[in-house]
Formats: C-alpha cells, sequence, structure tokens
C-alpha cells in the first residue's frame, strides 16, 4: 500500500465516496486515512462507516498491522480476542523507519545465524579433512588456541604473499599493531601486491584509526566501509585463510584454512561484502557519518526515529519546542539529510539508531 501526501487532505472525497466498493490496499488506504482524521475513533466505527464486511474489515486491520501504521489491537482478557479499538495510529514516516530497523535487525540476525552455521561446518569438517577425505596437498584446516602462533601466521604471510591479500575488520586495529600494518603495506606495495581492507564504520571515528587509515591508502590499500562487518578475515593469495571460530567472541580460537578448495568459498563471502561496502573517501564525501552529534541531540534523533513528538521530546529534554526544532534542524544538517525522515533513514543506515531512546 503507497500512501502520497496529506491523508488529511482527502478526508472529504473518502467520505463522499464511502459506499463505493473497494478492495485490498483501498480499503485498508480508506480506513487508515479516516482513522488519522479522527484520532480516538474506534476502528469498527470507520469500518461501518465505510460498510465493509466482517472479512474485509479484518483484512483491513491485518494489513495496517503488518505495516505498522497502526500498533496491534489490545486483546480482551475475558473473551481473548480484540478490542474494537485499532491501536495508536503512526505516522507513515515514522512506520517505514520502524520497518527499514526491523529489516535491519533480520539481515544481522542473519549474518550472525550464517557464522555460526559456518563455524559448526568448519569444526565439524577439519577432522574429517585432516583424516584425508581431501588430500592434504589440496586442503588443510586447523583450529589453532595459541594466539603465539596465530600471530606467527600472520607474521609469515609478510614474505608469502605474491598477488593479493585481503583484509575485514569489526573494529579499530590494536595501537601496538598499526607500525608494523603499515610496514607490511610498504613491502607488498614495493612487490605489486593489491591490498584491500574492510572496517566498520565505526572505526573511522578514532581520530588515530582515521589517521592510520589515511596513511593506508596513500601507500595504496583499498580502503573500504560497511555498516555490518560479519567478522575478522584474513585471506591471501587463494591459499590462505584466518577467520574466528566464533565471530562475536575476539579471544576464541581460530580457523586456519590452506588450500584453494575452502579458501575461494571465503573469498566470495568477502567480495560480496566488498560490493556492498562504500570505498574510502567517497563514502565521507556521500554522507555525513553523524560522529559530530552532541548527545542531546543524539537523544533527540533517537526519540523522534520512535516515533515521539516534538512536544514529548522538548518535555523528556527539559527544553523548549523552539530548541526541539533547533536540534533535529542541526541533526539533518550533521546528516547531509534534506528533511527529518531522510535523517532517519541515514541514521539507521549508519547504525545511530543502535542505541534505546531515553
Amino acid at each position: 500500500m503507497r500512501i502520497h501526501g496529506d491523508p488529511r487532505g482527502v478526508c472529504c472525497a473518502v467520505s463522499r465516496n464511502a459506499a463505493v466498493a473497494r478492495t485490498g490496499s483501498e480499503q485498508a488506504l480508506a480506513v487508515y486515512q479516516q482513522l488519522r482524521a479522527r484520532p480516538g475513533t474506534a476502528f469498527d466505527e470507520v469500518a461501518d462507516r465505510l460498510e465493509l464486511s466482517a472479512e474485509e474489515r479484518e483484512r483491513c486491520r491485518d494489513e495496517l498491522v503488518s505495516l505498522g501504521l497502526t500498533a496491534p489491537p489490545a486483546a480482551s482478557p475475558e473473551l481473548a480476542a480484540p478490542s474494537p479499538t485499532a491501536g495508536v495510529v503512526v505516522e507513515p514516516d515514522v512506520a517505514l523507519l520502524r520497518l527499514l530497523r526491523r529489516e535491519r535487525d533480520r539481515l544481522q540476525e542473519r549474518l550472525s545465524a550464517t557464522s555460526r552455521a559456518h563455524t559448526a561446518l568448519e569444526a565439524l569438517a577439519g577432522p574429517f579433512l585432516r583424516a584425508g577425505a581431501t588430500p592434504r596437498g589440496e586442503i588443510e584446516v586447523e583450529i589453532v588456541d595459541d594466539p603465539h602462533r596465530v600471530r606467527r601466521s600472520l607474521a609469515d604471510l609478510t614474505d608469502s604473499v605474491r598477488t593479493a591479500a585481503h583484509f575485514m575488520h569489526t573494529g579499530s586495529v590494536r595501537r601496538e599493531e598499526l607500525p608494523g600494518e603499515l610496514t607490511q603495506d610498504r613491502l607488498w606495495a614495493e612487490r605489486g601486491v593489491r591490498i584491500r581492507a574492510m572496517y566498520s564504520r565505526r572505526a573511522a571515528s578514532v581520530p588515530e584509526m582515521a589517521q592510520h587509515l589515511e596513511e593506508r591508502a596513500a601507500l595504496g590499500v583499498e580502503v573500504r566501509f560497511a555498516s555490518v562487518v560479519p567478522m575478522n578475515m584474513v585471506l591471501a593469495d587463494e591459499n590462505f585463510a584466518l577467520l574466528p571460530t566464533d565471530p562475536h567472541d575476539l579471544s576464541s580460537a581460530a580457523i586456519l584454512a590452506r588450500g584453494p578448495g575452502l579458501v575461494r568459498s571465503y573469498l566470495a563471502l568477502y567480495e560480496y561484502c566488498w560490493t556492498a561496502a562504500a570505498p574510502y573517501g567517497e563514502e565521507e564525501e556521500s554522507e555525513k557519518g553523524g560522529d559530530g552529534l552532541s548527545e542531546q541531540q543524539r537523544a533527540a534523533l533517537l526519540m523522534l526515529a520512535s516515533g515521539i513528538k516534538d512536544e514529548q521530546i522538548a518535555k523528556n529534554l527539559g527544553v523548549s519546542l523552539r530548541t526541539v526544532s533547533r536540534l533535529l534542524s542541526e541533526v539533518m544538517q550533521e546528516l547531509g539529510a534534506a528533511s527529518r525522515f531522510e535523517a532517519g533513514v541515514k541514521a539507521s543506515r549508519l547504525g545511530l539508531l543502535d542505541g534505546e531512546a531515553p
């Protein structure tokens, strides 16, 4: 169902044509417009006015709730059935923001489930591969829980990589590792090795990390940012892969995989994430990151995205309505948005709505 313009502007037309037969989403739109135009009106009262059958009103009720345009009706404890009131009517832009947030949460859950399945598969496949199910010369998989050995394996890459190295970071690199990473970049650049590094957008918000990324880019490293980075990963020459057994636990054991039979699968995952990420520099020019927002501005943004009206935002923050309007205008300017709705969409995409509204 698509809603254009201000629904209140067509209320009279809806009333004049209430007796005209409507089907599907047109009926739901008519009900929604009536509910918006007459706050506090019961759903069944509007349905009666539009002469909807029992089947049609249930279909309209379900459609509006599924789109988030109305809150689910309250259940009656005695009858275990919905009350005749359809619930709170939600503004279209707020409903869309909530749908976007739900879809983002579902995507993150699917990524987590994929990572867990991937980890379980590797843990199960490793013993079979080592037992000779596949020739060791082609594929080797090993679970390593010794951090020193993991670091030695990474250090060996400096001399062994011939064509390409690919990195994926869920967060910032440790401070003591930054100089060594730049030294490695210089050596590889001199040998013509292609280097790609993908980071979470939050990494660029750390001043020291931002400087480090600028230096890496100057050496020829291809850097990109993504809203969601599923795990830490290192790939090299389609023949070496290093990734965690648990993407959410930085102290978990590591999986060392060698051989193109497995590494190419990891590289396919990397390529997918790389395509969806924003190139370094272009990402900064295309949209601001919201890092300059004050705590008060962030609080106002969270409450706005949660559907709270300006009056309540002012009350919660202890400021005037004029101050709320100014705060939200500053948020729009910081995010490079032309409207509150666009600011909400950009904030959701940048992960600025991950916290709970006050």
